[in-house]
C-alpha cells in the first residue's frame, strides 16, 4: 500500500514568502517612521528654544529666567532669582543648563522654564518643584539652556550668546542632527556633541581643535549616549 505524502505546494510556499516579505517590509517601514519622528522632535527642541527666547524678549524686553520684572510681566508668584547684585536683569543666564529644580530660587537657567511657561510660550507645569517638571527630549534626556561663555564652554570651541543642550541622545541620532542643522561634523560648528551627560565643565576639546582630523565625524559611536549642544 502506497503512503500519500503531504506537504506545501510551490504556490503555497510562494504565498507565505510574499506575506513574510510584506510583514518585514512593514516592520522596517514602521521603524523608519518612528526614527524619523524622533529625529524631527529632537531637532524641533533646539529650534523651539531659540524661538521662545526671542519671542519673550520681543514681548517683555527682558530675558526669561533673568527677568527682574517677572512679577510685573507674568503675575504675582513668578520667580525672581536671588542672585548677586547686578546679575538679575543683566541679560545673562546665570547657572548651568543641567541645574536641577531645587535651584529654582538661585539659578536663572531653571527659572527660565517657569518664565516661558507663564508667558504661555511653551506648555508645562508652572510649579517647578521636582526635576520631572523640567523639560526632557524624546529619549527622556534633560533639555536646558545657558549663556554662551567660550572661556568655560560646556563643549570646547562653541560660540554664541546662548547654548541649548539636550542629553541622552544616541550617537547615530547626534550625527544625523548635526547633518540636518549644521556642518555634518559633531565636533565643529554651531552644533556639537560630547559623550555622556556630565554635570560639569568637561570643555571637551576632542577634535574641536586646529587641524581637525578628517575622520572626526566617525568618532561618535552610534550606540552610545551623547549630549548635543547648539549655540545661537
Amino acid at each position: 500500500m502506497k503512503r500519500q505524502l503531504s506537504g506545501f505546494t510551490l504556490i503555497e510556499v510562494s504565498i507565505v514568502l510574499v506575506i513574510l516579505g510584506l510583514l518585514l517590509g512593514g516592520l522596517l517601514k514602521g521603524q523608519e517612521l518612528i526614527t524619523n519622528a524622533k529625529l524631527k522632535n529632537l531637532a524641533m527642541d533646539f529650534r523651539n528654544v531659540s524661538k521662545i527666547v526671542y519671542a519673550y524678549q520681543d514681548k517683555y524686553r527682558a530675558l526669561p529666567g533673568d527677568d527682574a520684572g517677572a512679577a510685573r510681566h507674568l503675575g504675582t508668584g513668578s520667580t525672581v532669582v536671588s542672585g548677586a547684585p547686578g546679575t538679575v536683569g543683566n541679560g545673562v543666564l546665570d547657572g548651568n543648563w543641567w541645574d536641577e529644580a531645587g535651584l529654582l530660587q538661585t539659578s536663572e537657567t531653571v527659572a527660565f522654564w517657569e518664565h516661558v511657561r507663564r508667558a504661555k510660550l511653551v506648555q508645562g507645569s508652572l510649579s517647578i518643584a521636582n526635576d520631572v517638571d523640567l523639560p526632557s527630549n524624546a529619549d527622556g534626556g534633560r533639555i536646558g539652556i545657558e549663556s554662551g561663555a567660550p572661556a568655560k564652554a560646556y563643549i570646547a570651541g562653541m560660540s554664541g550668546k546662548f547654548v541649548v543642550c539636550s542629553a541622552n541622545i544616541l550617537g547615530k541620532y547626534a550625527k544625523h542632527l548635526d547633518a540636518t542643522m549644521d556642518d555634518g561634523n559633531p565636533f565643529t560648528g554651531a552644533v556639537r556633541a560630547t559623550q555622556g551627560a556630565p554635570k560639569s565643565r568637561p570643555n571637551n576639546a576632542s577634535c574641536a581643535v586646529a587641524g581637525t582630523p578628517s575622520n572626526c565625524s566617525n568618532i561618535v559611536d552610534d550606540g552610545l549616549p551623547y549630549t548635543v549642544c547648539m549655540a545661537f
